[in-house]
């Protein structure tokens, strides 16, 4: 009985394990959906920043820009921020560094990202969520009226978290795979 009764147990947590497992796998074809979710997310973050670091947007215009960028980012990520006239790299929570953003003391900010690439594959994590982490150049010029320019290029790695998650839709339990940002550290910044 007691042998019956421990084969029974070990077969119930090997079918959990596969049940588990087979919950957090990735088809090759979600996968590409999943990649496309994160680079339209990121296209997003860029656009947004954009917009918040622009003078010519409207104060409240860029404060509800800032609350939709939050809902990108998972709680507690952080911001890299780096600059030509100094080695060391500030890091700032996403909210506070947005808001800092808005108040640059230029008359014309210009952000542009370009080269937008995964640069590590998603990997499974014992959580259950997978993160990968993509890479993006920022382009930052600040202009003020008495002509001083600041100009600088930012290589920035942004940590990506995908998770499973479910949402009730008629009263039935829908899973999804979603796609939230974390950290973006600067791993360069030059000319």
């Amino acid at each position: 009985m007691k042998r019956l009764s421990l084969i029974l147990i070990i077969m119930t947590g090997m079918a959990f394990a596969y049940t588990s497992q087979a919950q957090t796998d990735i088809s090759p074809e979600r996968k590409r959906a999943i990649d496309s979710l994160a680079m339209e997310k990121i296209r997003d973050l860029g656009k947004y920043i954009s917009i918040i670091g622009n003078k010519q947007t409207p104060f409240s215009e860029a404060k509800r820009v800032i609350d939709r960028t939050l809902e990108l980012f998972v709680e507690d990520a952080q911001m890299g921020v780096s600059s030509l006239y100094r080695e060391e790299v500030v890091y700032y929570g996403i909210r506070e560094y947005l808001e800092r953003l808005m108040l640059l003391n230029y008359d014309k900010v210009k952000i542009e990202w370009f080269n937008i690439q995964y640069i590590s594959d998603l990997e499974l994590q014992p959580d259950g969520r997978y993160v990968g982490v993509i890479t993006i150049f920022q382009r930052f010029e600040g202009t003020s009226d008495d002509g001083l320019i600041y100009k600088d290029v930012t290589k920035k790695d942004i940590t990506v978290y995908v998770e499973r998650k479910q949402t009730q839709i008629g009263g039935k339990l829908i899973g999804f795979w979603d796609v939230l940002l974390g950290d973006i550290r600067v791993v360069e910044t030059s000319k």
